[in-house]
């Protein structure tokens, strides 16, 4: 190992830990995470309403790797050949893998780095959510639409609404798969507000119980006993230093070249939702990303070019709502409803996917 190529991952999301772990034996491979379990966002959403399912979203990460080390810490100072740390301690690099991720209000992300704690949040916002007999989520994408499914699916009672200015949902996407979205929405009840923002959004914090009443630009009132913010993600880049302070751009992403190295950089890669990629704010693409990644650095390390490129793919989708609904969207297969959602991803939410990249037992 002390003559190995030196790799630093810098965040343990799916990204920098599906990397760290394809690394593992090529190189002295070093995991940068302040927290101590991987966080499984995917399923953040179901685990807001179902207690049974809450601890299936943490992981532990002492089994990711069999050679290198999962350091918990948080990076400060990042720049070519040097990884700066919290704790003062300097780690030197060969390459370095940025996969930091980025911050998304709760519930669909948290910012604890202890998983009880987390845990402790969700199981809090459980109990408000099931107080509460209206509930109105702020943003019609992804996160607000599946939101919606998993609090429908657990309280078919419950009424949900969902504000957005713009008007319509998911509009990247074929109008095939928002048709069908929308049908299942409103055999769920749920309802949608579209093309007009709030005037001013609610007294009360996100995921606060409290009764309050809101209006819509377009003179609509709504109101409700809890909210949530389900829109507003942000890199997070600001670590970087020397020559990488200046690579950000567009709100903090960094340029990627086809290799997925740092534009003008050889050894700095980066991956996931910090990069410019139009694609990179899904666990898939982040994962995908890392695949490409840590073929290239294997490349570099055995003095061949990395040859093996990242191409965007055509938009795609698995949107569930609840574990027996939703609809996909996958290049060449078109849409699929309910069925094809429910057995790809939504009965689960690809927890044993993970059990697996973690080493651990799956059941």
């Amino acid at each position: 190992m002390s003559q190995s190529a030196t790799v630093v991952v810098i965040g343990g999301g799916y990204g920098g830990a599906s990397a760290a772990k394809a690394l593992d034996e090529v190189a002295d491979v070093a995991l940068i995470e302040p927290r101590d379990a991987f966080f499984h966002a995917v399923g953040a959403l179901r685990a807001t309403v179902d207690p049974e399912f809450l601890p299936r979203v943490f992981f532990p990460y002492d089994r990711l790797l069999s050679r290198g080390r999962v350091i918990r810490d948080r990076a400060v100072a990042v720049e070519p050949g040097r990884v700066t740390l919290a704790s003062g301690k300097a780690l030197p690099a060969d390459y370095i893998v940025l996969a930091t991720g980025s911050s998304y209000p709760f519930p669909a992300k948290n910012e604890f780095h202890v998983a009880s704690e987390a845990m402790e949040q969700y199981a809090y916002a459980q109990r408000q959510l099931a107080e509460a007999e209206q509930v109105m989520l702020l943003g019609a994408g992804p996160v607000g639409l599946e939101f919606a499914g998993e609090i429908k699916a657990k309280w078919p009672g419950k009424g949900v609404v969902i504000v957005d200015p713009a008007s319509d949902i998911l509009c990247e996407y074929e109008p095939e798969l928002r048709e069908e979205i929308r049908r299942q929405l409103a055999d769920l009840d749920v309802r949608l507000i579209l093309g007009s923002p709030l005037h001013d959004e609610p007294g009360t914090r996100s995921g606060e119980l409290g009764r309050f009443q809101v209006t819509t630009g377009a003179g609509i009132d709504v109101t409700g006993d809890i909210w949530f913010r389900c829109y507003g993600g942000r890199p997070h880049t600001d670590y970087l230093v020397g020559a990488l302070a200046d690579v950000r751009h567009g709100g903090g992403r960094i340029a990627v070249t086809e290799s997925l190295q740092v534009k003008g950089q050889e050894t700095v890669f980066a991956l996931g939702d910090i990069t410019d990629l139009p694609e990179s704010k899904r666990a898939g693409a982040a994962m995908r990303h890392a695949a490409v990644v840590a073929r290239n650095i294997t490349s570099l390390i055995e003095g061949d070019a990395p040859t093996a490129p990242y191409e965007v793919g055509p938009a795609a989708i698995m949107l569930p709502l609840g574990p027996n609904g939703g609809a996909t969207q996958r290049p060449g297969e078109g849409i699929g409803g309910p069925e094809v959602t429910a057995q790809y991803k939504g009965a689960d939410l690809l927890t044993g996917r993970f059990t697996q990249l973690f080493g651990l037992e799956a059941g």
